[in-house]
């Protein structure tokens, strides 16, 4: 069974117990997570205890039960609030009301009162974990967004930002045809009208060409998809035989002519060439972006096939952004073998085809710039990955085959990765020792925070906590009170200072509470410490 978790806030040890040992908390529900006797002690513990329900007494030293409310709302929104206090105080109930607090509780506790309380909001929890696991709702949802998912698909296969691995699947799931042999992309644009001339409003005329090619292509193509993207009416094409993607220029030809009458402006329209792979889209969608633009210099109201006027493009190699992508995020991240077969597969693309070795010179060369930019991005010496007096064009132009290209380009790859992560690991330490530095410069700052040290530090909270804790073994919290306690003991033993004094001087602005972290970690008082 899975119990929720909860903290309990209270400056008497006594009541602390007495409440932890009156309730049976399993059956319940609930297990006592940890337990503070201030509002400072609690706010630490649930940073990092993470607990469902906060159970806390107003009254206390250092940070009273109100404000540790407030500040337990900023890093845990979701936790439930549950208040008691000896006094029967509008105030302190108007507040605790401001902070959505589920129950205010006056003292002395009744356990049976209290444990009603505890099952009114276990079952607040559950209707809230219940719906957030409601697969039917999660099913709606999923459905409600799928014709933003599949745009947000179509335009990544169009822009090559899809990686190959996901691409089958999502695309069996947006229901693009899997019996289809090969890809074409067909554009459809209408200019604007002006304000006399003009049907109906400008806005709406990708829209009218859109239910043009939808109702149009039909009677033209097997399978196909339409939406708009950047100003055109964008089509995707599944084709089989070379008579299917001529067809499809008679359907677009169609609507060009069909939507000119409707729409009173010029219509015209681009299709590219069959590619065998959706991985291919990005370069079936140059090619009718080319196409459009002889269509508008031709004069409109009828598509161009790009195979027409431009020759043929079909074999040949290209190194994208996509391509980019996947291999230094690779190079970033991915392990010595998976970075080989990253490699691998992006050489085995052209097994099918025999080019002359300049084209694979020439992508191999854009491959190489995108990694000289991965080394510039980390500050890293091109010589120490390359050697020294080194000129990649000359490397490239002495390898004589796709297979000596592929295991040069691993082998750099490699090497960049390994540069990377050695990086990486010295920044990491770096950063923890600025970190430290920065502790033992600013510890009397009782204002100091992660907040500001990371503002300091360039980096992220989250990030910095986890390379922190990784390099130290210790949290930000800690290390700071660790280090402003032996300062504190540093101080009672070279002066004469009243600990109020030293508890100021090494950034506690409340001496009681000095004090009472001393004692935590001591044993002993500050004034006892230098007595003995």
């Amino acid at each position: 069974m899975e119990f929720y978790r909860i903290l309990l806030v209270d400056d008497e040890e006594e009541i602390r117990e007495g409440i932890i040992h009156k309730i049976d908390w399993e059956s319940l529900g609930y297990q006592i997570a940890g337990s503070a006797e201030n509002g400072l002690e609690a706010l630490e513990k649930a940073e990092r205890l993470h607990p469902d329900v906060v159970i806390t007494d107003i009254k206390m030293p250092f940070m009273n039960g109100l404000d540790l409310g407030e500040k337990l709302q900023a890093v845990l929104p979701s936790v439930k609030l549950i208040f008691f206090s000896g006094f029967d105080d509008f105030e302190f109930a108007q507040r605790a009301i401001k902070l959505h607090a589920v129950e205010y509780v006056l003292k002395p506790i009744d356990s049976t009162e209290l444990a009603e309380t505890l099952k009114k909001v276990k079952h607040q929890l559950d209707c809230e974990l219940n719906e957030k696991r409601n697969v039917e709702l999660l099913r709606k949802s999923y459905e409600k967004s799928l014709p933003v998912m599949r745009e947000q698909f179509l335009v990544g296969l169009m822009e090559g930002r899809i990686p190959k691995e996901n691409i089958q699947n999502q695309a069996a799931l947006f229901h693009i045809d899997p019996e289809a042999r090969g890809w074409a992309v067909a554009l459809l644009f209408a200019g604007p009208v002006s304000d006399d001339k003009a049907v109906f409003d400008n806005k709406l005329i990708p829209i009218s060409l859109k239910c043009a090619a939808e109702e149009t292509l039909k009677n033209y193509c097997r399978s196909f998809l339409v939406f708009i993207y950047s100003d055109c009416v964008t089509v995707i094409a599944g084709t089989g035989p070379e008579s299917e993607i001529l067809s499809l220029v008679d359907g677009v030809n169609e609507v060009c002519k069909s939507e000119q009458r409707v729409l009173g402006t010029r219509v015209t329209g681009g299709v590219s060439t069959v590619v065998p792979d959706l991985m291919l889209l990005k370069r079936a969608y140059r090619e009718a972006q080319t196409a459009l633009e002889y269509s508008a210099v031709v004069g409109g109201d009828r598509a161009i096939y790009v195979a027409d006027v431009e020759p043929d493009t079909s074999a040949h190699v290209e190194f994208d952004d996509a391509d980019e992508r996947e291999i230094t995020n690779a190079v970033k991240l991915a392990s010595e073998e998976e970075i080989r077969q990253r490699v691998r597969s992006l050489f085995e693309r052209f097994e099918s085809v025999i080019l002359p070795l300049g084209q694979y010179q020439i992508f191999l060369m854009e491959l190489t710039t995108s990694l000289i930019k991965l080394l510039r991005a980390y500050g890293l010496d091109e010589a120490e990955i390359f050697g020294k007096s080194y000129s990649y064009p000359d490397i490239i132009q002495k390898l004589y085959s796709p297979e000596d290209m592929m295991n040069w380009c691993a082998d750099i790859c490699v090497t960049i990765s390994t540069t990377i992560k050695r990086q990486r690991v010295h920044s990491a330490k770096l950063l923890a020792q600025n970190a430290q530095a920065f502790i033992h410069e600013h510890y009397s700052d009782p204002g100091l925070s992660v907040k500001n040290l990371c503002q300091y530090l360039h980096v992220s909270s989250a990030y910095f906590s986890t390379v922190f804790k990784r390099e130290t073994g210790t949290s930000f919290v800690s290390y700071l009170t660790d280090t402003r306690l032996k300062k504190a003991v540093s101080l009672l033993n070279a002066t004469q200072d009243k600990t109020y004094i030293i508890a100021q001087k090494v950034g506690f602005e409340e001496p009681n509470y000095f004090s009472y972290v001393f004692k935590k970690q001591f044993g002993v008082s500050p004034s006892k410490y230098r007595n003995q």
